[in-house]
This record gives C-alpha cells, structure tokens and sequence, in this order.
C-alpha cells in the first residue's frame, strides 16, 4: 500500500454516465453524540470563522494558485485543531465525531462566510465519503485522516475523451501482474490533477465482459511513475482542468477499491456524491450568491432599481430551496446512504441556479462585464464576476450534463422507459468505436 504523501492539490470534475443501478454502501462510520449544545456549538464556530475567515459579503483576496493551496491547507488545519473538520467523521480517522445536526449547522452558519476551501471540493466532497463507505479498514486509516486535515488532495479520474457522457464505454486499461495493477489509457478534464496527491480512477479490468460489468476502480499516487498530467487552459484563462496520461503505471494491487469488475457501481454511487457537492454541497462550492450581488448592486448604483432588486429577491429564494435540498441530501450521506436520483434532482437545481447567477450578476455590471478599464475604481468586480460568469456554464457539464440529469429523473423518478440499446450485453470489445 503507498503511503500518503504530504503536500500536493484539488478538484472539481467532468463526468457524464447514465447509471444502471446503484449500490448499497456500507454504513458510514461515525459517532453520533447527539445535539445537545447548539447553541454552544454556534458560538464556538462563529468565532472560530470570524477569526479565519472573511465575510462572503467582503471583495474576494485575489491570489496564486500557489498562495491559495498555502492558505487552504492552513485553514484545513486550523480547523482540525477547534475540531471542526470531518464533522461526521469518526475520531479514530481524523474526523470530530459530531452528528449530522452540527454539520447542518455548519453549513448554514458557513454560508455567510468566505471559506478558502475550494481547492478541497472534490476531495472532501466526492473522494472521502467514496474512501469512507467502500474502502478497506486499512485503506481508510492509511488515506482518511491526511485526506480530512488537507494534508493530501484528491481528484478524480472518470472522463475520456472517446467516451463522452458515456462513462461506462471508457477505454482505460487495467491488467492485473502479481502483486500491481498496470495502467494505461488517458482522462480528461480532470480539476486539479497537478497539484493533487492522489486520486481515484476507473479503468477498464475485462474487455469481454459488457461495458458496465468491466470496470474497477483504483486509488492512485499522481506522482507515480507513468503518470503524466498536462493542463487544459479555458477560455477564461484557468487552467485548473487537465489530462492526465497513464503509461503503465503501475499500482500496489491493495489499492484496488472495492472488488474487481465492481467498478460501475462505485461510479455511479461517486457521481451521486459529485453531483450532491455541486448542487447541494457546503463550502466554497456551493456559497450563497445573492448577498455578493446585493453588496454589487449598491456598489454599481444598481440598488434601487427594481428589474434588479427583483432578480435578487428571486435569488435569495433559490438559494433557499437549494439549501434545504442539500440539508435533506447531506442527513442521508451521514446516515451512511449513498444519494440516489435525488442527487440528480439537486445537481440540475444547482446548474440553473449558476445561470441565473451568471444573468443577474451581468444585468447589474452591464457592459464593463465585456470590457473593463484597469483605471476604473469598479474594474476589479467586473473583472470578477466576468471570470464567474464565463465559467458558470460549465455547471451544467460537470457531474453529468443536464441532460444526463433529466434522463435519469425521467427514468428512475418518473418511471419513464429508457431509451434503447442495440449493444446491451454485449461485450465492451465487440462495441463499435470512434
């Protein structure tokens, strides 16, 4: 088994399947000390972000990838030490030991608060509860408790480029020799692989098998050798997706998770926990909105017009809906349950929700959204909320697109009838490709 190494990076993610079944997950370890002191438990934390952190409603610190890791890390820390970090998480791996009602309060009382977390959204939001509810005793003592504290960073490995939305036709191959499994293959739009320390990946274990029967997933060291990421650089200049190229990279055999030729149901159950992150998740993933965009409207002389005034009322109640979708979603993560459809249902919510953002954000900048002068004293938020506004359509891609998200209520909500399949059964080698 490696060992976790310390320092290294994020993520966010671009998979797109259209899941079959879903899997029944072990319970999800936990002490659960009851919800005596929230009161208490409020005031600790409030004073804990009012030493920490900046108010949501404050200019954001504009930093360096570099600086904002430091910075991440660092808060990370700081909150293991006020035991505040993995709430729900046992105290034997690193976690508090709380129940889901202080991380309910967590999330509602964080939501007012500037969290420099974002560089954890894939680990702490896809890859622990994945780590927690199917890896071995060893597996999470070994992973678990840097995972939780930040001192490892975590990405996930789903999308290729010949598969699509269709996760399961991947082509990533894994072949099994002694004691390792060799890698080989290409991911796509990977969030944070080049400063990540480890992630999770699915690869392809029996060709002859059909395609959603094949799959296994793997743990991985991302500074092993074979393994070789090149960033993609976006139209809003970031550079935070990559591919990330395996070549026979091999892998201790322990760090298989779950049983062999499992592998889809293990995605379909990690694409659940990604779409619950984006569309009903805590942290800098998923901050309220409308109080930055009330504090713009006053700064762009915007405040009393009502067209605007209306759009943030509006906002303000999504953003209401979403928090008690996320609420309802997060009690059943904790109670050891890995999200069905409903997580779709949160995930389609969530990318509206970053549209309608993205509309009203730019209804109130106007055109210095398009084009901004350095010289001008408003220049700075243009310039902000034109990146967010650029990359809020990417919402709607990453986790599974919307239509991926319809198909699946359609199918599994409303009991619609799926759409056929001439290839179903087949084995994943006798399937045509591009």
């Amino acid at each position: 088994m490696t060992s976790p190494r310390k320092p290294a990076g994020t993520v966010a993610s671009v998979t797109e399947p259209e899941p079959e079944t879903e899997t029944g997950a072990t319970a999800h370890a936990r002490t659960d000390d009851g919800f005596d002191g929230e009161s208490e438990f409020t005031a600790r934390l409030e004073n804990f972000l009012s030493d920490h952190c900046s108010r949501i409603t404050d200019p954001a610190e504009d930093e360096g990838e570099a600086d904002g890791l430091v910075r991440t890390r660092a808060f990370q820390g700081a909150l293991v030490e006020a035991r505040l970090a993995g709430l729900t998480y046992p105290t034997h791996l690193g976690g508090a030991g709380l129940s889901a009602q202080h991380q309910e309060v967590f999330t509602r009382v964080s939501a007012g608060w500037r969290l420099p977390n974002g560089p954890l959204a894939i680990s702490h939001g896809m890859c622990l509860p994945m780590l927690n509810q199917f890896g071995t005793e060893e597996q999470k003592a070994t992973y678990l408790p840097d995972n939780i504290s930040g001192r490892s960073i975590w990405c996930q490995m789903f999308s290729e480029p010949g598969a699509g939305s269709d996760v399961a036709g991947l082509s990533m191959r894994a072949t099994r020799d002694g004691d390792e499994w060799i890698l080989d293959g290409q991911k796509v739009w990977t969030s944070g692989a080049h400063y990540c320390d480890f992630g999770i990946v699915v690869a392809r274990t029996d060709p002859t098998l059909p395609k959603h029967q094949g799959l296994s997933m793997f743990i991985v060291d991302m500074r092993s050798p074979g393994i070789e990421v090149r960033p993609l650089v976006q139209i809003s200049g970031a550079r935070g997706f990559n591919e990330v190229f395996f070549s026979e990279a091999r892998i201790p055999a322990a760090n298989l998770l779950g049983e062999v030729n499992q592998g889809w149901n293990l995605a379909v159950s990690m694409l659940m926990f990604e779409r619950v992150s984006i569309g009903a998740g805590g942290g800098a993933l998923n901050a309220r909105r409308s109080p930055e965009l009330a504090a713009l409207a006053r700064e762009m002389g915007q405040a009393s017009n009502p067209v605007i005034r209306q759009g943030l009322a509006d906002l303000h109640i999504r953003e209401e809906i979403k928090g008690y979708i996320g609420q309802r979603i997060r009690s059943s993560v904790a109670a050891g349950r890995v999200p069905g459809p409903e997580g779709s249902i949160a995930k389609l919510n969530g990318a509206d929700l970053a549209r309608r953002t993205r509309d009203l954000a730019m209804s109130i900048i106007g055109t210095a959204g398009q084009a901004w002068d350095g010289m001008d004293p408003s220049s700075d938020a243009a310039a902000r909320w034109s990146s967010f506004c650029i990359s809020a359509a990417g919402v709607s891609i990453a986790g599974g697109t919307d239509e991926v998200q319809r198909n699946i209520i359609g199918e599994r909500v409303l009991g619609l009838p799926r759409e056929p399949d001439s290839f179903k059964g087949a084995p994943w080698q006798d399937i045509p490709r591009n």
